[in-house]
């Protein structure tokens, strides 16, 4: 953001404040697509932002959903149903009943268990309506199903015996984890898959006809970190066109798509200073920004300080510990922070929240108002998505 746009946004709105930048999250997208495989295609994770998805129509190929509440959020965004792909640890009745009467079933449901597949299996035939499905393989935790389980399910969908052939098969899902920062991991996963689709092929007599595959694209959310992304995923593309086995691939990426067109801008409003340091009391905290990693606040995020500031920071400022504004002492954003000439009014403008932050925290914790949501267009006009919202009337004051 320039000078005279945070100066706008300021006057504007409270903070603390999350801006979405519609222009970062384009220029994001056209990064990926230029050093991913041509053929790739990219589905987006609806719970690394649920505020995107319909700022994403026309720009990722899928939105993967993976609870009750995402599924109504993409439905009243009005995003296109066939490109859903409801996923989840959990699929209650009530919900999947909700999705067939609404017509949300037209994309995409994963399978987790035997039990999700039986699940699935009678709501289809109930509604007759047809569905796609993804089983998805465990990575050795509690999502998916074991190998065995796997194929025993694809036996059953391939042998369906309704004549309305209300189950075929969209793929297999495979997901191990976030920030990989190992190209010899997706080595390993994508060897795993690799087999297990010659075994497919060999046991079954079938092929699948596409993979959809969470790499965990890692994002650099610290000063300290080093990652040469261009090379990393020049490597990872090579990965991908190396396997035995081509068919369609989809990309499922949540942080690396969404974390950096976000910033959480937060207003110091209190200092003081003792013997252990010292400490400036922001009105944002820990339950409004989560970086993936943090420790102890030992790890300093890539932030801008405003108003500018004549001269560089340097080591030689004064050591800061930024503190949120909830009554806890775990309440640490960051420790140590060398800034130039604090003040109390000043706003820390704290980059790559575009992911998990405006979710992620503790939102409920002290019944503080969830933040202000804009969205920064690239024409430089600002829509709001989210006012400031109390919170106090969910935690006992109705």
């Amino acid at each position: 953001m320039d000078p005279k746009t945070i100066a706008c946004l300021l006057d504007s709105y409270p903070t603390p404040l999350y801006v979405f930048e519609e222009r970062i999250l384009r220029e994001r997208l056209q990064y990926l697509r230029a050093r991913l495989p041509e053929e790739v295609r990219l589905c987006f994770a609806v719970k690394a932002n649920p505020f995107l998805g319909q700022f994403l129509v026309g720009s990722v190929d899928r939105f993967e959903i993976c609870s009750p509440g995402e599924m109504y959020i993409c439905e009243k965004q009005k995003l296109p149903a066939e490109q859903f792909v409801l996923s989840g640890l959990y699929k209650d009745e009530g919900s999947m009943r909700y999705a067939f009467e609404h017509g949300l079933c037209r994309g995409i449901l994963t399978v987790e268990s035997v039990h999700q597949f039986e699940l699935l299996r009678r709501l289809a035939k109930e509604y007759t309506q047809p569905v796609r499905l993804l089983p998805r393989l465990t990575s050795g935790n509690q999502f998916g199903l074991t190998e065995e389980e796997l194929l025993n399910i694809l036996v059953q969908i391939r042998d369906d015996p309704s004549r309305q052939k209300l189950l075929t098969l969209a793929g297999i899902q495979f997901f191990s984890g976030t920030q990989k920062t190992s190209l010899k991991k997706h080595r390993r996963e994508l060897e795993l898959l690799d087999t297990l689709l010659d075994r497919i092929r060999a046991e079954l007599a079938m092929e699948i006809p596409s993979l959809e595959y969470g790499p965990g694209f890692p994002v650099a959310y610290f000063d300290a970190e080093s990652f040469d992304e261009d090379a990393y995923l020049e490597e990872f593309s090579s990965l991908l066109r190396q396997m035995r086995n081509h068919l369609p691939i989809v990309l499922e990426l949540g942080r690396s798509i969404a974390a950096s067109c976000g910033s959480l801008l937060t207003q110091v409003v209190d200092q003081k200073s003792n013997h252990s340091g010292n400490y400036a009391i922001l009105d944002s905290g820990i339950h409004q920004l989560a970086y993936y990693g943090q420790f102890m606040a030992m790890k300093h995020p890539v932030f801008e300080l405003w108003p500018l500031r004549q001269s560089a920071r340097s080591d030689q400022d004064p050591e800061w510990n930024l503190c949120g504004a909830l009554c806890t002492v775990n309440d640490l954003i960051v420790k140590k922070l060398p800034l130039p000439d604090l003040k109390i009014g000043d706003v820390l403008i704290f980059k790559n929240t575009g992911a998990y932050s405006m979710t992620e925290g503790i939102s409920l914790f002290l019944s503080r108002d969830l933040p202000t949501v804009v969205w920064l267009k690239e024409d430089g006009t600002v829509r709001m998505l989210r006012c400031a919202e109390p919170t106090w009337t969910l935690n006992g004051g109705a």
